[in-house]
């Protein structure tokens, strides 16, 4: 049977020309300070419906001279299970019991660069800070950096995905339910692409 076009994965540099990757969990440059995915990893993924909606909003960014930049994407089951046996915690991971959007292909953790200078717009805080200056609704945070965080929060919103109150960086596709969990290597799904 073959597969639905919605549930399709798809590589995100494919799907999103010029989008630029800095996969935190390919690295120790993240808040577990440890790889969590194999060392070279260099491909991310997502369901190609969210992948389309990626490139409009990279598209509108492209014309104000900015772009998006990619912590992270798609993530194996398997490394949801890792996450949760180290830190044991729903503020900060996913229980396996559910899965996370991640795992789904449908949230994505992002930001704004400069396409001239590949310089990331000042956020307030950086990727996986877990403090309240990271939520979506906090608010005690200089102008330009709420109009930065909001920028990003109209794209993606007018594309279809839904912010997390945490999370000034994290998005996810709507409809969770739609798309299966999947444990997919990252390898492996390229090999299948």
């Amino acid at each position: 049977m073959k597969q639905e076009v919605s549930k399709t994965m798809v590589e995100l540099r494919d799907a999103v020309p010029g989008i630029v990757y800095d996969l935190r969990y390919a690295s120790t440059n993240n808040f577990m300070h440890r790889l969590m995915y194999p060392a070279g990893t260099r491909q991310t993924f997502l369901r190609k419906p969210a992948a389309e909606a990626l490139n409009n909003v990279q598209e509108e960014l492209a014309k104000k001279g900015m772009g998006l930049k990619i912590f992270d994407a798609y993530r194996p089951y398997s490394v949801t299970v890792k996450f949760w046996d180290l830190i044991r915690d729903e503020r900060f991971v996913a229980h396996p019991r559910n899965g996370s959007g991640h795992n789904r292909g449908i949230a994505v953790d992002l930001t704004i660069i400069m396409l001239k200078t590949g310089q990331e717009l000042n956020m307030g805080t950086g990727f996986d800070n877990f403090s309240d200056t990271a939520h979506q609704g906090f608010s005690k945070l200089p102008e330009a950096v709420l109009q930065n965080r909001q920028l990003l929060r109209n794209l993606m919103e007018q594309n279809g995905f839904k912010p997390y109150a945490d999370e000034w960086w994290h998005y996810s596709w709507p409809s969770a339910v739609k798309f299966e969990i999947l444990d997919i290597e990252f390898k492996k799904l390229a090999k299948d692409l």
